[in-house]
This record gives C-alpha cells, sequence and structure tokens, in this order.
C-alpha cells in the first residue's frame, strides 16, 4: 500500500471516529449546541433545543439582546417574558456575547438575516461575517448548519470556504449541512417544534449528523441530495406565495375596476375542493423571506444565463401595490371632495403582518413615504410597534398616535394596513370619516358605506 493511499485510509478512519463521537453526544443528549443570532427564529429554536435537554448557547452581537435575555425579558412581542424566564431557569441557556463560545460547541447553527440590497442583490455580510468568526475557533468533529434563507450554492460556494480557512476541511475534520428555517412569527398553530426540518448536507454523513440533531426536538425531518437542495426547496416555498400573491393582487385591481370584490371571489371559489388554494391580496408583501427570497433566485439565475420573468413580473406586481394604496386614497378623497394635499391621513397598522411586532419589510413604510410625497399629513397606530424603527431603506420617522375617538374624528381618511386582531374595527369604522381597507378588516362591519377597498 502507498503512503498516499494509507494517509487517506487513516483520515477516513479519523473521520468516522469523529463523527462518531458526535453522533453519540447527541443522541446522549449531552451535545452543546451554539445558536447565532437570536432573533424571531434564532430565539424560538434555542428554547427547542433547550426543551428537547440539550445545552444551548445563545450567541448575538447586540448586547441589549443578550442583557435582556439573561435577566429573563422578552423583546419579541408574541415570545411572553415569562417564556424566555422559564428558559434561563432551566440552566439549559444562556446568552452571550463572546465568540470564544463556538469552541466548546458541538453544533453551531447560523440564524442570521439576509436581506437585500439596495440594488435588490443578495446581502450575505451577516453570513460572511459570521462565518469569519466562527472560523477563528471552529475545532474538528464539529457540524455547522445554516439556516437562513439564501440562494442555491451559498453554504458549498461561500460559507464553506470561509471556514476551510481556518485549516479545516469540510467533511472531514468538520460537518457542514443547511436546514432552512421555516418559521412563522404570530401563527398559534404551527411552532419551531411542529414544524417539519428539511436537511442537506455538504456530504452524506454530515446530513446524517444534522438529521440525528434536528430530529428529537422537531415532529419530522425530511432529507434531501446535498445543501443546494435543501437551499432550493426554501426558495421554492416562499416563490410559490410571492407568485400566487401577485396574482391575486393583479386580480383584485382588475376586479375592483369591473365592480367586483376580489375577497368575495375568493371565498366563494375556495368552496372547490380541489385544485383551488386560496391566496389573499393586500398592500404589498413584507417580512423578512417573502418580499426578498424570489431576488435571490433571480439574482442565482442571472449567474447561469436565465431570466426568470415570471418571477419577476410577480415581484414587480406585488411592488406596485402600495402606489396602488395610495390612488385609491387619492381618489376615495376626491370622492369626499378633499384633496390629498394637506389631508390628514391614519395609517392603520405598520407591523408585516397581524399580531406581530416585526415592521421588516412593510409596505406600511412605502405607502406613508408616498402619501407624504403628495402632501399629506401622516400618522400612524400600532399598539405592537409604538415607535417606527430605523430602517435600511426608509427614512420615516414616527410613533404610535393613541387610537382614540377624538383622533379618529380629526383624520380625513384612516387606511388599514395591517388588520391586528386587537383593533375594534366596527368601532374605527364608526368614529372615521372615511377608511380605506387594504385587508377586508371590514368585511362584516355594518353600514359601511364610508369604506373603500384598496
Amino acid at each position: 500500500m502507498s503512503v498516499d493511499s494509507t494517509l487517506v485510509q487513516e483520515q477516513a478512519q479519523t473521520t468516522a471516529e469523529l463523527a462518531a463521537q458526535l453522533m453519540a453526544r447527541i443522541h446522549a443528549r449531552t451535545a452543546t449546541v451554539a445558536i447565532v443570532g437570536l432573533g424571531y427564529v434564532g430565539l424560538p429554536l434555542a428554547e427547542t433545543f433547550a426543551s428537547a435537554g440539550y445545552d444551548v448557547v445563545g450567541f448575538d452581537i447586540d448586547s441589549v439582546k443578550v442583557e435582556k435575555l439573561s435577566a429573563g425579558q422578552s423583546y419579541i412581542k408574541h415570545i411572553a417574558s415569562t417564556r424566555v424566564a422559564d428558559l434561563v431557569s432551566s440552566g439549559k441557556f444562556r446568552a452571550t456575547t463572546d465568540p470564544r463560545c463556538f469552541a466548546a460547541a458541538d453544533a453551531i447553527i447560523l440564524c442570521v438575516p439576509t436581506p437585500l440590497t439596495a440594488e435588490r442583490e443578495p446581502d450575505l455580510s451577516y453570513i460572511v461575517g459570521t462565518g469569519e468568526t466562527i472560523r477563528q475557533f471552529i475545532r474538528q468533529g464539529q457540524l455547522v448548519v445554516l439556516e437562513s434563507t439564501t440562494y442555491p450554492g451559498t453554504t458549498d460556494e461561500l460559507l464553506r470556504p470561509i471556514l476551510e480557512k481556518s485549516g479545516l476541511v469540510a467533511g472531514r475534520d468538520f460537518f457542514l449541512a443547511f436546514s432552512p428555517e421555516r418559521e412563522d412569527p404570530g401563527n398559534a398553530n404551527y411552532s419551531t417544534r411542529t414544524i417539519p426540518k428539511v436537511v442537506g448536507g455538504w456530504d452524506s454523513t454530515s446530513r446524517e449528523l444534522a438529521l440525528a440533531l434536528y430530529r428529537p426536538v422537531v415532529s419530522g425531518v425530511v432529507a434531501v441530495s446535498s445543501t443546494r437542495a435543501a437551499e432550493a426547496c426554501k426558495i421554492l416555498e416562499n416563490t410559490y406565495r410571492a407568485v400566487n400573491i401577485a396574482l391575486v393582487n393583479e386580480l383584485k385591481v382588475v376586479f375592483n375596476s369591473m365592480g367586483i370584490d376580489i375577497w368575495e371571489v375568493i371565498e366563494a371559489a375556495k368552496t372547490k375542493p380541489f385544485g383551488f388554494q386560496a391566496f389573499y391580496p393586500g398592500p404589498g408583501l413584507g417580512g423578512h423571506c417573502i418580499p426578498i427570497d424570489p431576488f435571490y433566485l433571480t439574482w442565482v439565475a442571472r449567474r447561469y444565463g436565465i431570466h426568470t420573468r415570471f418571477i419577476e413580473l410577480a415581484g414587480e406586481v406585488n411592488a406596485s401595490m402600495p402606489q396602488y394604496v395610495v390612488n385609491r386614497v387619492t381618489e376615495a378623497l376626491n370622492d369626499h371632495a378633499k384633496p390629498l394635499q394637506g389631508s390628514k391621513i391614519c395609517i392603520l397598522g405598520v407591523a408585516y403582518k397581524k399580531n406581530v411586532d416585526d415592521p421588516r419589510e412593510s409596505p406600511a413604510f412605502t405607502i406613508m413615504e408616498l402619501l407624504q410625497k403628495r402632501g399629506a399629513v401622516v400618522s400612524y397606530n400600532d399598539p405592537h410597534v409604538p415607535v417606527l424603527p430605523a430602517m435600511r431603506h426608509h427614512s420615516i420617522r414616527l410613533q404610535s398616535e393613541p387610537l382614540t375617538a377624538e383622533y379618529l374624528a380629526e383624520q380625513d381618511a384612516v387606511v388599514i394596513v395591517t388588520d391586528h386582531s386587537g383593533f375594534d374595527f366596527e368601532w374605527i369604522v364608526r368614529q372615521s370619516r372615511l377608511v380605506i381597507d387594504t385587508r377586508n378588516a371590514t368585511a362584516r362591519v355594518a353600514a359601511a358605506g364610508h369604506v373603500w377597498k384598496a
């Protein structure tokens, strides 16, 4: 046997031993899991692993978050502080800003943001920065899993080379996988624990280790052939939603011009027991996934010389909805002999969807800025978002106004952008001169003659 063959055989044996040792710790639940990024995805995931008996360390560069978590306080509306306090008091979780925690971890899971740049191209700086930090502490026998939504190839082409700058090799010295997050903040029917996990590995050993890691903590795992297939799965899920939402948004505009209520049509259509799934129109897409993920796919498709016309058209339709809402506000005011310029407009709800405190990519920001450019006096109310946070692509700064009868009576129009369950829409309609409803929130309100759909 040649020297090279002997080295290969010895290395294979070492890799097998590393994998076996890690697998044993995972099965015994003595493995330490590090969660990078303690936001809407990372914090529930940390809670899920800790509840399953694993020791969990949560890492975040935001010291304020770490301090709050350590004190048993939540900074996410739909996650009660009692849950965080129970998590901390269990002794299975601690939060830190010290990256040296990665050296002691057996598995490191990345839950960092993947936004778009101003040019609507992937902003992978959070993945790159996190990868550069981890590679300073990575050691043999660790499993690294990326959960951040991104284009097919990111784990292999971007994260792996960064980690391998440590001198360790993926699939030989450490193990690498991708498992897309499927978190739906505020959804009472599904949680991190009850949503199946799709898992793809850089190699078969990495995949088996990642499957073993997630099996005890979620309701099911779905193995796919590679990290690219797992990345493509998440892109498909959200592109499917974006395209279908674009369809009903376009039909909303068409049907409105014909005097037809799109929401009535959808309610009737969904009585068909096969061949139809209901999607609903709105003021535009929001959140950290659906408005962003399809553009990751269109960007990477161009690298292969493919133009994704269908997806890009859907993006254009959805992106045009805030302008459509503003046009409807203008029409409604004109019908009441009132110009938009100088009118007082209340935006009701600025979170990207109901019952959450997350305003990322919310169409409310664009609607408010368009109204301001046309001379309207804009204010807002949202019980979940008391102050508009600094946003990457928006400069508007306001505080939520108290939702009183006097405040509503002063407004020339109230625009329902987010249909929080806490809003009493019947009362709001009674107190308001004019309501523009983008969510069909007033469907069951009696005598809603001064309500316009948008």
